[in-house]
């Protein structure tokens, strides 16, 4: 049938429902309870079918969606099917039934990772008919966990903006305050797992795009290393800044889908050497970590009060942990940085605006893209073109730079957002800017659109410039569910270690994990209305 149509460690409960008298508990209200390797499991013992976790994951979305508006497309009828051949694979003969997340229902971003047969808009009028015909190397990986997609969530347009607003679609909304934003690019995957539809949800990350929702909706969010990927089906794009992982409510659920992506199919799950026995391993013998304290805003303009308060309380954790905690100012020109990442993802915008009758066999029309999304594509093509060899030496002696200062310290620990999440609407254009928008499309002079840039990048900038450094270095960083503020908004703080690192950092958030359990917390929408 097609796919149906668009719609507007310690606190991990053991692998059991038999621990309440028979008629109280259910699996609706113990699915939270479990991330997303206790659902497997319950699924290889039996003791709930696959069938059973889907259609909980369903009744949880068609709750939930009203509110946050975060699942854009639904594969229901797909799922059902896959969740039936899932539970008759338990004899072995279906090799669907036999990854480690078998019957564990999925969600994925509607950007970037191909789904044969389903829709990828890219949180784009002009996609919103695209079908792929073949899933991308990251699909065919999550499915041969076992993994059972039933839906797409919302992102913004082509993964622009940090917060998740498409025209297409309309805003999603945080599950913590539904007035607020759930962050982007990857925002519908972030609040459909703190809604509670599905424990973990795909997500990518060219400058921010796990970490950030991630910290919006208290997650954990891993970008992992450069290299940490399957092969593509797409040209690597310029300056190589986009990953693929996922948000998640454990650390390990995120160091397994880190295994499924980056390791060898045929290990064991948790086997000596995968990062799923990473993130249960101590750190190096209890050895102290020396970690560099960041409170530059980066590429933000400075940090709020409660931001600034739980990077704090961070450093505080981690020193009471036994490491040693400096503080460090890096020492990078961020004018520079910020230009030459601009010019870096304005090509990447031209390729999906400009290019996108290679996709599509459609040409691209500007009324087909959200005002900001074609200004950035002129960007692209009038200055980006242009100044991307010089982009390019600009990200490399960054990256020497801060490979420079981890020679002296294994993790960097700074702000992951330079606020708490910014309430719906409060990053859109305004009248007069998109006036301005359009005028530049009109007349995409050189000077009008480097103020343009300039103006439209402090907006975002300000509020959301704390992880592009590190999209830039390759490095694998985290935003890790530390903190929430005075209004019950969450507040992630980043960690990011040396390139190909990424043991060490889970490793890290499992001990802060452990020492700071946030699995049990959950949003007043979830409680109040699913």
């Amino acid at each position: 049938m097609a796919p149906e149509a668009f719609i507007g460690q310690p606190t991990y409960r053991p692998a059991e429902f038999n621990d309440a008298p028979q008629g109280v508990r259910t699996l609706q209200s113990d699915y939270l309870e479990y991330d997303a390797i206790g659902l497997a499991e319950l699924v290889r013992r039996r003791e709930v079918s696959a069938r059973e976790l889907l259609d909980t994951a369903i009744a949880r979305a068609e709750a939930a969606n009203p509110a946050i508006n975060s699942i854009v497309l639904k594969d229901y009828d797909a799922a059902r099917k896959r969740a039936l051949r899932i539970e008759a694979g338990g004899n072995g003969f279906d090799t669907l039934a036999q990854g480690p997340l078998a019957g564990v229902p999925f969600l994925v971003k509607d950007l970037g990772a191909a789904v044969a047969g389903l829709r990828m808009t890219f949180g784009s009028r002009h996609y919103r008919h695209y079908v792929p015909t073949a899933d991308a190397p990251v699909i065919e990986r999550f499915r041969a966990a076992g993994l059972n997609l039933f839906g797409k969530t919302s992102a913004s347009e082509l993964g622009q903006m940090p917060y998740t607003e498409p025209e297409l679609f309309g805003p999603c909304r945080n599950p913590w305050n539904l007035d607020h934003t759930p962050g982007g690019s990857s925002g519908g995957a972030a609040a459909s797992v703190a809604a509670g539809i599905v424990p973990l949800a795909h997500a990518s990350d060219g400058g921010g795009s796990i970490r950030i929702p991630a910290s919006c909706c208290g997650l954990f969010g891993l970008k992992p290393s450069r290299g940490n990927q399957p092969p593509s089906d797409v040209p690597p794009s310029p300056g190589e800044l986009g990953v693929d992982l996922a948000v998640s409510r454990s650390v390990r659920d995120s160091a397994l889908v880190l295994d499924l992506l980056a390791g060898d199919p045929a290990r064991a799950p948790g086997a000596p050497g995968t990062f799923l026995a990473a993130a249960r391993e101590p750190l190096d013998g209890g050895k102290p970590l020396a970690v560099a304290f960041i409170t530059e805003p980066l590429f933000a303009d400075t940090l709020a009060p409660d931001v600034r308060e739980a990077l704090d309380n961070a450093a505080a954790l981690l020193a009471s942990l036994g490491h040693n905690v400096e503080p460090v100012k890096l020492g990078v020109d961020f004018a520079a940085a910020r230009e030459a990442f601009l010019m870096l993802w304005s090509v990447v915008v031209e390729k999906y605006v400009f290019e996108a009758d290679s996709i599509t066999g459609k040409k691209p029309r500007r009324e087909d893209f959200e005002i900001s999304t074609w200004a950035m594509a002129l960007v692209g093509r009038k200055l980006g073109e242009r100044a991307l060899p010089a982009a390019l030496e600009t990200q490399q002696r960054i990256t020497a730079q801060i490979a420079d200062l981890m020679t002296r310290f294994d993790v960097i620990l700074c702000a992951t957002t330079a606020a708490a999440p910014v309430k719906i609407g409060e990053l859109k254009p305004t009248p007069s800017e998109r006036m301005q928008m359009r005028a530049v499309s009109a007349m995409p002079m050189d000077a009008l659109m480097r103020k343009l840039l300039t103006e439209a990048a402090n907006k975002a900038f300000a509020w959301a410039g704390c992880t592009e450094l590190f999209n830039m270095t390759g490095q694998p960083s985290m935003s890790v569910p530390l903190a929430w503020n005075t209004r019950g908004l969450p507040i992630g703080v980043q960690f990011a270690a040396r390139e190909g690192n990424d043991a060490l950092l889970l490793r890290l958030a499992a001990q802060l994990e452990a020492a700071r359990p946030w699995f049990a917390r959950r949003p007043p929408l979830l409680m109040a209305r699913v």
